[in-house]
């Protein structure tokens, strides 16, 4: 039962407090922010050579409908890399691996298709719902780190999206604690998903207090995560599109 209530939690959906505006779903600075570089996104950018990305990926990293695949934050990702390092090919896969535990998955990331400079791993929700103990969760977060890192790639961590239902359903708080050490002790980039989303509920960007569902919301929401996601990537690999004589 509490995994039905969480996959729904997973679709993001309610009415939006107000009509997104510029302004909506700004994340302050401090959550964009790491002392971790990307170094190999830097290289192939400064290369001129095609940027490949994976997102590894659970149910709430797509979305449904016959536009679910381009409105999902990868893709929403990628169209916000285009716009920010034109000339610069970038291309995003997803890797599915839904109801897998980091454990589970860790098992699987030192064969990943393809040799992307960046892999964006999105891990934590399924080990809540099933109450993984923390130091297991630690250590399949920390194996797959370090086999992500043995193909040469750079890694961000993605942790749990945040719902005040969910919240109240399941502990989250030492799954997103284990996240954010391991990043720091293995020198990656943690992309707070918790933290912004549930900054974009305090400040009303969203209503993730709704009870009714749709996916409209999902959308919105998708397409924020991508553009701040693109932000983090920029601002950890040390971009500046100017003195690479990108031109807009």
């Amino acid at each position: 039962m509490i995994f039905g209530v969480v996959a729904a939690v997973g679709l993001l959906a309610a009415a939006p407090a107000r009509a997104l505006d510029p302004e909506t779903c700004a994340v302050p600075a401090y959550l964009l922010t790491s002392e971790s570089v990307l170094s190999h996104v830097a290289a192939a950018v400064k290369a001129r050579q095609p940027l490949d990305i994976t997102v590894v990926g659970s149910g709430s990293s797509s979305l449904s409908g016959p536009d679910g695949r381009s409105m999902a934050y990868p893709a929403r990702l990628e169209a916000a890399l285009r716009d920010k390092l034109p000339g610069i090919e970038v291309r995003v896969a997803l890797a599915l691996r839904p109801k897998r535990t980091a454990a589970e998955v860790a098992e699987e990331l030192g064969s990943l298709e393809g040799k992307p400079a960046l892999v964006i791993w999105q891990t934590g929700t399924t080990d809540a719902v099933r109450s993984v103990d923390a130091d297991d969760f630690r250590a399949g977060v920390e194996d797959g780190v370090a086999a992500l890192q043995k193909l040469n790639a750079d890694v961000i961590l993605m942790n749990l999206q945040y719902s005040p239902r969910m919240e109240t359903m399941l502990s989250v708080a030492a799954y997103n604690d284990t996240m954010r050490v391991v990043a720091q002790e293995r020198g990656v980039p943690l992309f707070d998903r918790f933290a912004i989303m549930r900054h974009w509920s305090e400040v009303g960007d969203f209503d993730l207090f709704g009870a009714t569902h749709g996916l409209g919301m999902a959308k919105r929401v998708h397409d924020c995560i991508g553009r701040a996601l693109s932000k983090l990537v920029i601002e950890t690999a040390h971009i500046n599109p100017a003195e690479l004589g990108i031109q807009r």
